[in-house]
């Protein structure tokens, strides 16, 4: 039986490298196009005690045209202190999550079936925004593509239309 290869069968896109969140960020846009699942795994190391909102975007293309929030919540996990556990809680559906003040260094997962995007006008690319918190208040966003709709090695570009 063949193993399977994360790196020939899964889309790895870094959306927000890591850094500070005073003013909130915008990530860059990732096109569903090609996937059949999208994971989107958000790092907080909290050294603040200001929350951060990560809110989940889609737009017609990977310029972010005609952005707008979700129309369907997503399913959403979350480890608010990853020091000292390694489990994720599920959280209630949504669109957005928001974290609690604790200082601590946290996970939270979104899991986004593309067909979840508003693909009769056109929406399939993803936005992952943060909202304005601390400086002390470090973000990182990174987005895995699961089950590519086309076999091909690599794995296409997310990153364009």
């Amino acid at each position: 039986m063949p193993k399977r290869n994360f790196a020939t069968s899964t889309k790895l896109v870094k959306v927000l490298p890591a850094a500070a969140d005073a003013a909130g960020r915008a990530g860059r846009a990732v096109n569903l196009k090609n996937a059949t699942f999208a994971t989107v795994i958000v790092n907080v190391s909290q050294g603040n005690a200001a929350t951060v909102a990560i809110t989940l975007q889609q737009a017609t293309n990977v310029a972010g045209a005609g952005a707008k929030a979700l129309a369907n919540a997503v399913p959403i996990w979350a480890n608010l202190d990853t020091d000292a556990s390694d489990t994720l809680v599920r959280q209630a559906d949504a669109v957005s999550f928001t974290t609690d003040a604790a200082v601590k260094n946290k996970t939270i997962v979104f899991h986004i079936d593309p067909a979840y995007l508003d693909v009769n006008a056109g929406y399939r690319t993803l936005i992952v925004s943060t909202g304005a918190s601390n400086a002390a208040n470090v973000t990182s966003v990174d987005v895995l593509l699961d089950g590519s709709r086309y076999q091909s090695e690599p794995i296409p570009t997310a990153l364009t239309d």
